[in-house]
């Protein structure tokens, strides 16, 4: 059964748990985890290149040894050293480190206690034995069992970019179109649904249930089909006529409550809508297209990202419905990192990659001094990666690098580096990296007063958040909006997949606010500019429009406009 890239380093994070679980070296457990991020951000499918019989290409921070481990996954799907390290604790460990709020000191803890599982975290935080533990406390424990509890009550999510690496091979397989929750771009994935359009479903149906990575079938039929990937994923199959695959596309697509919404305005109108067509009484009016299911109700169409029932319908009505933003809109990228700290590629490297990626300008923008373990920029090391920008401007065409830093927003609100540092650069990021557990009101005045500095341009990842790993800290989003506002600073749609954040509903809260939202890879590499197309379509799905992101603005335009708080 082939693998992914996202299973090798689904393989890497695990043995970096276990390992940071058993207090191994810092540095080794960081050769792991840097080994997975890298390993999941590649475009080239390694699994697939080794099978050929192909050299591993040389990756950056993976020598020998993890290039071997490479080599074994692809081969076994697992490693021996995985295995080893499992053996050491109980099986449930790993759903534990993966619980939002729990690091491995507080599941070494849990295990000291003899909690080593998400139903011995429920079992003790009922019998309230949690906030007597190391590292916890009432509110923590409160925090971490409903975490707990919710994972224990839902089914599994998939982070979107993670699904779209089982969703887009499956999809040209089955020569399908995927429907659901992926097509509406939501951050995540409960599980895949692919329409497909034949005259003969029993054999579509029969080759669905054939593919490689199937490992359960859970239901067949002669148009449709369910079964289990061997990632976890639930994956269902519906094959249609021609003439309902716009109906069946729009039925499938979702959401639940924007098709009750749409069916509902058919029946006022003396129709029926399902997923075979538009009908009144016996005869097919529609459903060939998704516009003629739209039109059939008065409408025109409406992009799969807004179709949540949250006025979008009203707003078709009046014909308002925004242009929303586009890939090919942006035209650079305001977070990147280079390896000055903790990135892997040079900032000429990242420039080529950008142009290739054909975007026109790129803010270097590397960590400061806080972030040790990123080896963060002083104004010294600052002083001398602004003047190789100099010199990558001097050579290049074609791509323009912004000097640029992403700083930490300290405990008080001060940041990390001077302002005679921030002076000197065309573009300062600011970003909180720690201390996420401050109160509301503490949270919200320490970014306030980070944007109140006049040389801060951008707010990045404003809420902190690691989806299905670190909850938003808490902060009050409409007071950093309205500040942000005041200040001509924008705020930042982190594309990469672990953080999406903004979230939509802050996008859209922006957009009313008339607060400008900059669209960041956070790319540590130059394969990392892929993540961007994640990034538009959270924008989406929040209504943003071309207009209302900082970076769709050229160079001349953007200097303006990052200068207005200056």
């Amino acid at each position: 059964m082939p693998l992914h890239n996202a299973d090798i380093a689904a393989v890497f994070e695990e043995i970096a748990d276990l390992l940071e679980l058993g207090d191994a070296n810092p540095f080794r457990v960081r050769a792991y985890r840097n080994a997975a991020r890298v390993v999941s951000g590649l475009s080239l499918d390694l699994a697939a290149r080794l099978a050929k019989g192909a050299e591993l290409p040389k990756l950056p921070g993976i020598g020998a040894d993890l290039g071997a481990k490479i080599r074994e996954i692809a081969a076994r799907g697992s490693c021996k050293l995985l295995a080893q390290l499992r053996s050491k604790f109980p099986s449930g460990i790993t759903e534990l480190l993966r619980l939002p709020g729990l690091g491995p000191k507080r599941v070494r803890a849990l295990h000291d206690a003899r909690i080593d599982s998400l139903e011995d975290l429920r079992r003790a935080a009922r019998a309230g034995k949690l906030p007597a533990l190391p590292g916890f406390g009432e509110k923590t424990a409160q925090r971490i069992t409903d975490a707990a509890e919710a994972q224990l009550g839902t089914a599994r999510r998939f982070k979107l970019a993670l699904a779209a690496q089982y969703a887009e091979p499956l999809a040209k397989y089955l020569g399908a179109t995927v429907a659901g929750s992926y097509r509406r771009m939501k951050d995540t994935v409960g599980d895949l649904d692919f329409l497909v359009v034949s005259g003969e479903p029993q054999k579509a149906v029969e080759r669905f249930v054939r593919y490689s990575e199937v490992k359960e079938i859970l239901a067949q039929g002669s148009t449709r089909s369910s079964v289990r990937l061997a990632c976890g994923i639930q994956a269902d199959l519906r094959v249609v006529p021609p003439q309902s695959f716009g109906a069946a596309l729009h039925y499938f697509t979702g959401s639940k409550s924007h098709n009750i919404a749409v069916r509902k305005l058919g029946i006022a109108r003396g129709l029926k809508i399902n997923e075979y067509g538009v009908w009144r009484g016996e005869k097919r009016i529609a459903g060939e297209t998704e516009e003629s299911v739209y039109a059939a109700v008065g409408l025109p169409y409406i992009e799969p990202e807004l179709r949540e029932n949250q006025g979008e319908l009203e707003v078709a009505r009046r014909g308002e419905l925004p242009r929303l933003l586009e890939l090919s809109d942006l035209r650079g990228d305001l977070h990147v990192h280079t390896s000055a700290t903790d990135g892997r590629n040079t900032a000429r490297e990242m420039a080529l990659a950008a142009k290739a990626a054909g975007l026109q300008y790129l803010a270097i923008t590397d960590h400061s001094r806080r972030l040790a373990m990123a080896h963060g920029l002083d104004p010294r090391r600052l002083e001398k990666q602004m003047a190789e920008i100099d010199d990558v401007n001097a050579e290049l065409r074609g791509i323009t690098l912004l000097k640029g830093i992403e700083v930490d927003i300290l405990e008080d609100g001060s940041l990390d580096l001077p302002d005679s540092a921030l002076a000197k650069l065309d573009l300062v990021v600011a970003a909180v990296h720690g201390n996420f557990g401050l109160s509301r009101a503490r949270q919200t005045a320490r970014v306030l007063k980070a944007l109140d500095n006049p040389h801060v341009c951008i707010l990045a990842h404003p809420t902190g958040r690691l989806i299905g790993e670190r909850e938003p800290f808490e902060i009050d989003m409409l007071a950093v909006m309205r500040r942000a506002k005041r200040r001509g600073v924008a705020l930042e749609l982190n594309a990469h997949p672990d953080r999406l954040d903004l979230n939509d509903v802050h996008c859209r809260m922006a957009k009313d606010e008339g607060v400008l939202v900059a669209i960041g890879s956070d790319a540590h590499g130059v394969d990392g500019f892929g993540v961007l197309r994640y990034g538009v379509g959270q924008a989406r799905r929040g209504w943003l429009e071309g207009k209302d992101v900082l970076n769709t603005r050229s160079l001349a335009e953007l200097r303006k406009a990052i200068h207005r708080a200056m």
